[in-house]
């Protein structure tokens, strides 16, 4: 499963009021390969299933994420932080093995 923390619920729900988008569109989350750890993190704004996706429901928000991707991921909490060190989302990953000094990247 990956799950939402609150302030990342709040914070996609701005978001997605501010883009316009309607309650059709969701969170898809995904791992592409780049980033100076191997694999990055990717976090967009949809409203098509895809064939093969995995579903979640997390503090009001529904996530999506392609098996390959979820691989990865299962575990994963989506976090958003507003603190000294920065402003954005942060994915808590169990199975990264190590992470890059900006937390983009990721390796297992």
């Amino acid at each position: 499963m990956i799950t939402v923390s609150d302030r990342a619920s709040e914070r996609v729900k701005g978001l997605m009021s501010d883009e316009g988008l309607g309650e059709d569109y969701f969170i898809r989350v995904s791992v592409v390969g780049g980033g100076c750890s191997g694999l990055s993190y990717k976090l967009d704004f949809d409203n098509e299933d895809k064939e093969g996706d995995q579903v979640f429901e997390s503090n009001g928000q529904k996530v999506v994420c392609d098996m390959k991707s979820f691989l990865y991921l299962c575990g994963t909490e989506l976090d958003f932080t507003d603190g000294l060190n920065g402003k954005g989302f942060q994915f808590n990953n169990p199975n990264a093995s190590r992470t890059c000094g900006c937390g983009e990247s990721f390796a297992v």
